[in-house]
């Protein structure tokens, strides 16, 4: 049995999609999954089954010869125009035999009954190309008299009767593909986490802008658009740490110690250029990088491992993770298709080049402290860190890197200063909510974690202020902090660095 997916395109009458289904028994086809959803688009289905080895192409040769398969996603035509009718009878009819005969499909028709010219239709549809467009145009002025409104050859101006193919568009823009083959693969895995969510009573339309948010949220953040709200922060032990707040995902940490350099997680990949650009102007330079300290697989703490020659250290579970595509996987929802579908978009819009040159960290001993397991002793820039292995409530696979004798608690982002997030931040890091619902693939364990690890910051805390220092939460997103009665407060100073500045400066 070979297993297939199609998107049919349907006429919104009775019966159709029954004989849809009709021609896929015929071929003996199974049909395991079909979605379709009026709400969204009223004429799209998709479906999914399997059939003997040869049977999908039969089943689609037949719909295709009906006219209900979606071969294509090039954007279509909007056309509007007002047309001038006679008052005769049959008008109407011979009209729309026109529109019909050129395979436009109509989104609006409207007579002008209460003005002056009673006769005049105004008239919105969509069409395959110019060509077709322009052949319909010369047929109807030659019988009628024709006033063009608009019209539209980038997909903007279309209406919800052809709204996949407007979604389609507009992820064209975001990854730059023509891909049309690609771009149907998109569409199911969109579609279904848009199901999976209004079966949840969400608002489909607020999960397809979710998606389109996220993406073009990240190309316009890249470039010229890109900025890092930082802090350079003196170690009591003389080295330095510097946190990178990008415009969107977590953030990222240089620690610059005895004429060493290391770096904790790396961002998104998309933002790789200008990171190193960024870290060029604090002096930094990533070939003097001697190793990327990763603590999850999220694209947005490992997303842009490959791009840099220093070698990565993670958990075996990062680097399953990794390989699955599936930021679910070895955790209570690794069935959930929300986790499977979110890691393939991001990803995806992200540029995602995870690190290749890995070392994994050991099994878990005997070791614990506040009940995480210590999986090894590591030295970074002359610097001793623990790294502490997570309970999998964030991620499978999350570790911590903690280091008393500088004062430094990296939690990747199992602790996060949510106050020092930019609005912008915060609004990006509410789209992975989304359409996700949940950020942690264990609720539960990752209050355990959360609670351990504040346990931890509070115990060292109050030994590094006996001299007159203090443990530096490093959170996965936002800023340095410090744990205070009322909760994690920014330590020093926020800055901005903003590359267009940054060029104008040059």
């Amino acid at each position: 049995m070979r297993t297939f997916s199609f998107i049919a395109r349907m006429p919104d009458d009775p019966g159709a999609l029954h004989h849809a289904a009709e021609i896929i028994k015929s071929h003996g086809g199974n049909i395991h999954r079909v979605d379709y959803d009026r709400r969204i688009d009223p004429h799209i289905v998709f479906f999914q089954g399997e059939a003997d080895e040869d049977a999908p192409e039969k089943i689609t040769k037949d719909l295709q010869a009906i006219g209900y398969l979606q071969t294509s996603l090039a954007t279509l035509r909007f056309l509007k125009f007002s047309v001038y009718l006679p008052d005769e009878p049959g008008m109407l009819f011979e009209f729309l035999g026109h529109t019909t005969g050129a395979g436009a499909n109509i989104a609006f028709l409207d007579f002008d009954d209460r003005g002056k010219y009673p006769g005049r239709l105004t008239v919105s549809l969509t069409l395959d190309n110019d060509v077709v467009a322009n052949k319909l145009l010369e047929q109807l002025k030659l019988r009628y008299r024709i006033e063009i409104l608009e019209y539209d050859a980038t997909g903007k101006k279309l209406d919800d009767t052809v709204f996949y193919i407007r979604f389609a568009q507009e992820l064209r823009e975001i990854i730059g593909t023509e891909d049309e083959d690609f771009l149907f693969r998109l569409l199911h895995d969109a579609n279904h986490i848009a199901q999976e969510l209004t079966s949840q009573g969400r608002d489909p339309h607020m999960v397809f802008r979710s998606i389109l948010q996220t993406g073009s949220t990240l190309r316009q953040t890249a470039g010229m658009g890109f900025y890092s709200v930082y802090q350079e922060v003196p170690l009591i032990n003389g080295g330095v740490l510097y946190c990178f707040q990008l415009p969107c995902g977590g953030s990222v940490y240089v620690l610059r110690n005895d004429g060493r350099v290391a770096m904790f997680d790396t961002g998104f990949g998309i933002y790789h250029r200008e990171i190193v650009e960024m870290l060029a102007h604090f002096g930094l330079d990533v070939r003097d990088i001697e190793g990327l300290y990763i603590t999850h697989a999220d694209a947005d703490h490992s997303g842009g491992g490959a791009f840099f020659d220093a070698p990565s250290l993670m958990h075996p579970g990062s680097m399953d993770i990794i390989r699955e595509a599936n930021r679910a996987y070895g955790s209570q929802m690794q069935g959930s298709i929300l986790g499977q579908v979110y890691t393939k978009l991001i990803n995806l819009f992200s540029l995602y080049n995870p690190p290749g040159n890995v070392r994994l960290l050991p099994p878990a001993g005997d070791r614990s402290r506040n009940g995480l397991p210590v999986l090894d002793e590591i030295e970074i820039c002359g610097l001793r860190f623990e790294v502490l292995e997570s309970l999998g409530g964030h991620l499978h696979g999350h570790v911590f890197y903690l280091c008393p004798e500088a004062g430094l608690l990296f939690t990747g982002d199992c602790l996060i200063n949510f106050d020092s997030l930019t609005p912008e931040m915060e609004e990006f890091s509410t789209l992975a909510k989304n359409l996700m619902t949940t950020v942690n693939v264990d609720s539960e364990r990752a209050r355990k974690e959360r609670k351990a690890l504040l346990e931890i910051t509070g115990d060292l805390d109050s030994v590094l202020k006996g001299n007159g220092s203090r443990l530096l939460v490093c959170g996965g997103h936002g800023a340095v902090s410090t744990l205070e009665r009322d909760g994690l407060k920014v330590f020093g100073d926020l800055k901005r660095y903003d590359v267009a500045e940054h060029y104008a400066i040059k």
